[in-house]
């Protein structure tokens, strides 16, 4: 029987595709046991994937019908909404209103999507009959036998991942102009029964877009094109411009610091693995060569007493809050650095909750600034006492620009969770099985105490490297492989095992030992 079978009757909720024996699937999967199947929609993390898919399915469909020799690209992901461009063709908003109809009629119309698998030989006389790229990296692939697409109609297209199984199934969506390009819009998975209105991220999408520099200076703006590279012994020069793509970024930072007369606290926030410790450690180079020391002073020092800890909706401690950190002695603190007075620092001892004073002390000269990094460094209440011109700060993170190909791209967060599973598993002793099972937590952390205040930065950093997978792809694909099916987190190990496929191997010795990368490898020449 097929897994659809199960919610058929289901009227609740939409369900997108399933989970069986812990791995993503189709609702046309054939099953033994229904009890087993457990389902998935837009309010989950797979199901919103699925989704996502599914209406760059329909839109792709639809500019194959409409406008069929556009050369599409979705570029990043920008507030529940995808961004997309068409490189030979000026975006109007008549093509927008064309697109957005003959969306909704595919839609409306409830169209099967099948997916089909050939074997590499079937699917090179498929490419020399139909003369595409859709879906050809496949072939490339040396871990892959067989290569599939999706076929809706006489449409086609390779999607990486669970698709729906009929275009009536993306039921919410808008297509809006947008710069030169066009969003696609999808429901929140907090909001699932409408589209919220659009939260614009100016300063995001300028940071994604500076990166482009290095795609156009290269050439490279997916994997593929990636591979192609290193196949032909460019993978030094891919790396040093790369990485000096990163030192005049963060010269450009510290010369805006300089700029701006009085600053005296750095603050810098970034979600998980988004190599923050290099980053201040790099961006302190950049400042002295202007005269200026850095002094780093620790927010994880400051916790309240552990009997004045808040904790969550399961009444566990939650460490991640505002409240957990007391502010008015961190406050108090930072202002008498500010006038010149030294100041008795603590440390936390998180074994028994309190703050300990061991005599290390510290005070402020003239030509010293507070460098300080923690979850909450972009919302001013942890700060409140110190005054907006004396704050300079910076939101950091790896924000993927390279796509698989030009209709599936590569997941920030997916980029940044590879990095810590490499980096946990070097420094912290966790296998894999662990930091997958705590990433939604970490996420959820995330989303409620730094995506929120991103765009209050005053300049962002982009510490994504276009070979990075090409790097961690030989450390993280043991320790995911280690994860069977027996554990819910099989179907997230699973994914990043088959996206790491698709990327050649580029060798550690390559990497300088100042790079950020090195943060979660080893043989970093800072201290992290």
């Amino acid at each position: 029987m097929k897994a659809l079978e199960k919610f058929k009757d289901d009227s609740k909720k939409k369900v997108l595709a399933c989970k069986y024996k812990n791995e993503v699937r189709s609702l046309e999967t054939e099953v033994d046991n229904l009890d087993e199947v457990v389902p998935i929609d837009i309010t989950t993390r797979d199901g919103r994937r699925v989704y996502q898919r599914g209406i760059l399915y329909v839109m792709g469909m639809a500019f194959n019908r409409v406008y069929p020799k556009a050369l599409l690209t979705v570029n990043c992901q920008l507030s529940n909404s995808i961004f997309c461009s068409v490189e030979n063709m000026k975006v109007t908003t008549e093509m927008i209103n064309n697109i957005k109809k003959e969306m909704q009629d595919i839609v409306n119309s409830n169209l099967p999507i099948k997916k089909i698998e050939m074997t590499k030989e079937e699917a090179e006389k498929f490419y020399q009959k139909e003369k595409t790229l859709r879906g050809r990296l496949q072939l490339d692939n040396k871990y892959k036998n067989e290569v599939s697409l999706y076929f809706c109609e006489n449409y086609y297209n390779y999607f990486y991942g669970v698709m729906p199984i009929s275009t009536g199934y993306i039921n919410l969506f808008d297509v809006v102009k947008y710069h030169d390009g066009f969003l696609l819009r999808y429901p929140d998975k907090r909001t699932p029964d409408r589209i919220d209105k659009y939260v614009e991220t100016k300063k995001l999408l300028h940071t994604l877009e500076e990166y482009e520099d290095i795609h156009n200076v290269l050439d490279i703006n997916t994997i593929y094109k990636l591979n192609k590279k290193i196949e032909q012994g460019g993978e030094k020069e891919l790396i040093l411009l790369a990485e000096a793509l990163h030192e005049k970024k963060i010269s450009d930072i510290a010369d805006k610091i300089v700029k701006r007369k009085g600053v005296k606290i750095i603050l810098i926030a970034g979600p998980s693995s988004s190599g923050k410790t290099t980053f201040a450690q790099r961006l302190g180079i950049q400042l002295k060569l202007n005269g200026i020391k850095p002094l780093t002073i620790s927010v994880d020092n400051y916790f309240v007493e552990r009997s004045e800890t808040p904790r969550d909706e399961n009444g566990k401690y939650d460490f991640e809050r505002l409240e957990a950190i007391d502010l008015n002695l961190f406050n108090d603190h930072l202002s008498k650095l500010l006038r010149g007075e030294e100041v008795s620092l603590p440390t936390f001892d998180f074994k028994t909750g309190t703050k300990h004073y061991n005599g290390e002390k510290m005070k402020m000269r003239s030509n010293e600034v507070l460098v300080i990094e923690g979850i909450h460094c972009l919302n001013d209440k942890l700060t409140a006492a110190i005054p907006k011109e004396q704050k300079y700060k910076i939101y950091i993170s790896a924000l993927t620009v390279l796509n698989i190909d030009y209709y599936n791209r590569i997941s920030t967060t997916d980029t940044r969770l590879i990095r810590r599973l490499v980096r946990d598993y070097n420094f912290r002793g966790y296998e894999a099985l662990h930091t997958l099972q705590n990433w939604d937590m970490v996420n959820r952390g995330e989303e409620n105490y730094i995506f929120l205040f991103q765009e209050d930065a005053d300049s962002m950093f982009n510490t994504s490297l276009i070979y990075e997978l090409c790097v961690l792809k030989k450390y993280a694909m043991p320790l995911l492989k280690a994860i069977d099916n027996t554990h819910p987190e099989y179907s997230e190990a699973k994914s990043i095992y088959e996206l790491l496929k698709y990327f050649d191997d580029i060798q550690d010795e390559y990497i300088p030992k100042n790079s950020l990368l090195r943060e979660f490898i080893g043989g970093s020449i800072f201290n992290v």
